[in-house]
Protein backbone atom coordinates (compact mmCIF):
# COMPACT_ATOMS: atom_id res chain seq x y z
CA UNK A 1 0.00 0.00 0.00
CA UNK A 2 2.48 2.25 0.55
CA UNK A 3 4.18 2.17 -3.06
CA UNK A 4 0.27 3.03 -4.37
CA UNK A 5 0.48 6.27 -2.06
CA UNK A 6 4.00 7.25 -3.21
CA UNK A 7 3.53 6.34 -6.78
CA UNK A 8 0.12 8.62 -6.22
CA UNK A 9 2.13 11.43 -4.78
CA UNK A 10 4.76 11.53 -7.51
CA UNK A 11 1.99 11.40 -10.64
CA UNK A 12 0.06 14.33 -9.20
CA UNK A 13 3.83 16.26 -7.99
CA UNK A 14 4.60 15.57 -12.01
CA UNK A 15 1.43 16.82 -13.39
CA UNK A 16 1.58 19.92 -11.04
CA UNK A 17 5.01 20.30 -12.26
CA UNK A 18 3.69 20.23 -16.30
CA UNK A 19 0.70 22.30 -15.32
CA UNK A 20 3.54 25.17 -13.77
CA UNK A 21 5.60 24.87 -16.51
CA UNK A 22 2.53 25.30 -19.50
CA UNK A 23 1.45 28.53 -17.27
CA UNK A 24 4.92 30.10 -17.14
CA UNK A 25 5.30 29.46 -21.07
CA UNK A 26 1.29 30.98 -21.30
CA UNK A 27 2.00 34.08 -19.14
CA UNK A 28 5.93 34.30 -20.68
CA UNK A 29 4.12 34.61 -24.39
CA UNK A 30 1.20 36.96 -23.39
CA UNK A 31 4.20 39.53 -21.32
CA UNK A 32 6.48 39.41 -24.47
CA UNK A 33 4.01 41.47 -26.76
CA UNK A 34 3.19 43.63 -23.80
CA UNK A 35 6.93 44.49 -23.09
CA UNK A 36 7.64 45.27 -26.79
CA UNK A 37 4.76 47.29 -26.67
CA UNK A 38 5.92 49.17 -23.45
CA UNK A 39 9.52 49.84 -25.48
CA UNK A 40 8.12 51.22 -28.52
CA UNK A 41 6.29 53.26 -26.36
CA UNK A 42 9.23 54.73 -24.33
CA UNK A 43 10.88 54.74 -27.52
CA UNK A 44 8.22 57.38 -29.08
CA UNK A 45 8.06 58.99 -25.73
CA UNK A 46 11.75 59.89 -25.74
CA UNK A 47 11.50 60.73 -29.42
CA UNK A 48 8.69 63.15 -28.97
CA UNK A 49 10.57 64.21 -25.98
CA UNK A 50 13.74 64.91 -28.16
CA UNK A 51 11.84 67.16 -30.82
CA UNK A 52 9.76 69.04 -28.41
CA UNK A 53 13.43 70.35 -26.71
CA UNK A 54 14.71 71.11 -30.09
CA UNK A 55 11.64 73.01 -30.98
CA UNK A 56 12.11 75.15 -27.97
CA UNK A 57 15.91 75.74 -28.48
CA UNK A 58 15.05 76.94 -32.43
CA UNK A 59 12.61 79.18 -30.76
CA UNK A 60 15.00 80.08 -28.20
CA UNK A 61 18.23 81.35 -30.69
CA UNK A 62 15.39 82.86 -32.88
CA UNK A 63 14.58 85.03 -29.96
CA UNK A 64 17.84 86.28 -28.54
CA UNK A 65 18.01 89.12 -31.43
CA UNK A 66 14.29 90.11 -30.21
CA UNK A 67 14.25 93.96 -29.89
CA UNK A 68 11.65 92.99 -26.88
CA UNK A 69 14.18 92.75 -23.80
CA UNK A 70 11.71 90.26 -22.06
CA UNK A 71 11.53 88.22 -25.14
CA UNK A 72 15.38 88.02 -25.36
CA UNK A 73 15.57 87.24 -21.12
CA UNK A 74 13.40 84.33 -21.58
CA UNK A 75 15.03 82.71 -24.30
CA UNK A 76 18.37 83.27 -22.15
CA UNK A 77 16.14 81.23 -19.48
CA UNK A 78 15.16 78.47 -21.59
CA UNK A 79 18.28 77.47 -23.07
CA UNK A 80 19.53 77.26 -19.38
CA UNK A 81 17.15 75.04 -18.44
CA UNK A 82 17.42 72.92 -22.02
CA UNK A 83 21.58 73.13 -20.95
CA UNK A 84 21.06 72.05 -17.49
CA UNK A 85 17.71 69.35 -18.31
CA UNK A 86 19.64 67.72 -21.02
CA UNK A 87 23.66 67.32 -20.70
CA UNK A 88 24.43 66.50 -23.99
CA UNK A 89 22.49 69.66 -25.06
CA UNK A 90 24.43 71.85 -23.04
CA UNK A 91 27.74 71.53 -24.76
CA UNK A 92 26.04 73.33 -28.11
CA UNK A 93 24.23 75.68 -25.58
CA UNK A 94 27.13 77.29 -24.09
CA UNK A 95 28.89 77.55 -27.22
CA UNK A 96 26.11 79.35 -28.79
CA UNK A 97 25.71 81.76 -25.61
CA UNK A 98 29.43 82.16 -26.17
CA UNK A 99 29.04 82.82 -29.76
CA UNK A 100 26.40 85.65 -29.12
CA UNK A 101 28.76 87.79 -27.17
CA UNK A 102 31.67 87.53 -29.01
CA UNK A 103 29.57 88.50 -32.66
CA UNK A 104 26.84 90.60 -31.48
CA UNK A 105 28.95 93.47 -31.55
CA UNK A 106 27.39 94.88 -27.91
CA UNK A 107 28.74 98.37 -27.35
CA UNK A 108 27.81 99.74 -23.38
CA UNK A 109 30.98 102.34 -23.04
CA UNK A 110 30.63 102.23 -19.58
CA UNK A 111 26.98 101.68 -18.87
CA UNK A 112 25.86 98.78 -17.46
CA UNK A 113 24.70 95.67 -19.90
CA UNK A 114 20.95 94.74 -20.05
CA UNK A 115 19.50 92.19 -18.21
CA UNK A 116 19.88 89.84 -20.71
CA UNK A 117 23.72 89.84 -21.48
CA UNK A 118 24.31 89.73 -17.68
CA UNK A 119 22.11 86.80 -17.51
CA UNK A 120 23.94 85.08 -20.50
CA UNK A 121 27.53 85.96 -18.79
CA UNK A 122 26.00 84.73 -14.96
CA UNK A 123 24.75 81.18 -16.90
CA UNK A 124 28.73 81.22 -18.54
CA UNK A 125 30.35 82.11 -15.45
CA UNK A 126 28.17 79.34 -13.41
CA UNK A 127 29.57 76.77 -16.42
CA UNK A 128 32.89 77.46 -15.88
CA UNK A 129 32.57 77.11 -11.97
CA UNK A 130 31.11 73.26 -12.55
CA UNK A 131 34.24 72.65 -14.64
CA UNK A 132 36.45 73.88 -12.32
Amino acid sequence: MDIWVALSELLRNLALGGAALVGSVLAWRQLSPASSQARAANTQAALARRSHVTELFVRAVGQLRDPNLEVRLSAVYVLREVAKDFPDLSDPVFELLQAYLREGGFAYGDDEPPVDIREIIRTLQARIGEAA
